[in-house]
């Protein structure tokens, strides 16, 4: 066996070591270190910050859920998203905003129509809604379309028809919005929110405990 042979081989060898070190390392044991420590020190983050209700997982904090009845809190419209026969409560097929400009007649038209659509729906026999009332997000979906909370403005405006289709007094409702609304976080970032599905749940756990 010549020279040449000899130190293809042990070439061969040095990379194959090389290979399985580095598939060790960086395919199992970086991974297991990460996951440890992200379940040690972030459990709700790393494993999708989880909201539980009735000792079952209902969803997340981070993803908007659509077609809530409208005994319960709306979330924001998602026009950007796709159809999904598959997961019609989170649309998951694709996200996205419309991408529409300001002055496109088809969004136009889109905002009008739910605005007219939210006047109607939160309107009740003693309390009546103006379309001036109606904030942006009641009528616009986010960049995303995925977007969980809404303004406190928005919740607000939904306050009386939950009220009245629940039979409970505006007061009630109205303080559980004010117990679920955050402020900016750490005083200065982003804006004030609620959360709609942890709001709905709320509101669900009120009309049970009746």
């Amino acid at each position: 066996m010549n020279n040449s042979v000899v130190n293809t081989a042990r070439l061969l060898g040095a990379g194959l070591r090389a290979l399985l070190v580095l598939t060790l390392v960086t395919g199992v044991i970086y991974p297991l270190a990460v996951t440890g420590v992200a379940q040690a020190l972030f459990h709700d983050k790393a494993n999708g910050s989880e909201i539980r209700a009735d000792g079952k997982v209902v969803g997340s904090s981070l993803i908007g859920q659509q077609r809530y009845s409208l005994d319960y809190f709306q979330p924001r419209p998602a026009n950007g998203l796709g159809e999904n026969s598959v997961n019609t409560q989170y649309q998951l097929i694709l996200s996205g905003a419309t991408n529409l400009s300001a002055d496109n007649e088809k969004l136009v038209k889109s905002v009008e129509e739910a605005t007219a659509k939210a006047v109607e729906d939160n309107s009740t026999a003693g309390h009546k809604v103006k379309p001036s009332q109606v904030p942006a997000d009641a009528v616009t979906s986010s960049g995303s379309g995925l977007d969980p909370d809404i303004s406190p403005a928005y919740a607000d405006l939904q306050v009386h028809r939950v009220a009245e289709r629940n039979g409970l007094a505006v007061d009630r409702v109205q303080n559980l919005v004010d117990d679920h609304t955050e402020g900016r976080t750490l005083g200065f970032i982003g804006e004030p929110r609620v959360n709609v599905l942890e709001l709905n749940i709320a509101l669900k756990e009120l009309l049970s405990s009746r």
